[in-house]
């Protein structure tokens, strides 16, 4: 029985700037002041990549604010934190991220059975006339839906 995963910090510019090829899940090794802040909400992806160098897996640009409580041993607000992966999907991540215009891209980092988790996305970033149109695919359905609620409702 696998327990449910709470969200700490959902990147949905993502979504909107990249086109999401493939996920993949991974471990990200972080220090104890950085676990009790990242479980307090206090996680920004905004700006956030992963890279892969050296045959190691690294998130970057990730914000994890300082812990409120920590002392003198609080950990480094943006720092490099390590991604935990199998060796298969580092070499994988490593070949699709040499691919002209592929990057990976962070979209949410989890609670899941006490671990947490950060889910990795391989992506192509979308030009401007990419973002109009899926904007408009997107209104598109939600009209679509407004229309058909309103038809089961009676209204037409």
């Amino acid at each position: 029985m696998d327990s449910p995963i709470k969200i700490l910090s959902d990147n949905r510019q993502a979504g909107h700037n990249y086109f999401l090829l493939e996920r993949y899940e991974a471990g990200i090794a972080l220090t104890g002041t950085e676990v009790k802040a990242a479980k307090s909400g206090k996680i920004q992806l905004k700006d956030a990549f992963a890279e892969v160098t050296g045959n190691e897996a690294w998130l970057l640009n990730v914000h994890i604010s300082p812990y409120s409580h920590g002392n003198r041993e609080n950990h480094e607000p943006v720092r490099r934190r390590k991604l935990l992966l199998h060796r298969a999907e580092i070499d994988k991540l490593l070949g699709k991220t040499r691919e002209k215009g592929l990057s990976l891209v962070p979209t949410k980092i989890y609670l899941k059975n006490g671990r947490i988790k950060c889910e990795l996305a391989v992506a192509r970033g979308k030009k401007l006339h990419d973002k109009r149109e899926s904007e408009r695919t997107r209104e598109m359905q939600a009209e679509a839906r407004a229309a058909i609620g309103r038809v089961r409702k009676g209204k037409i």
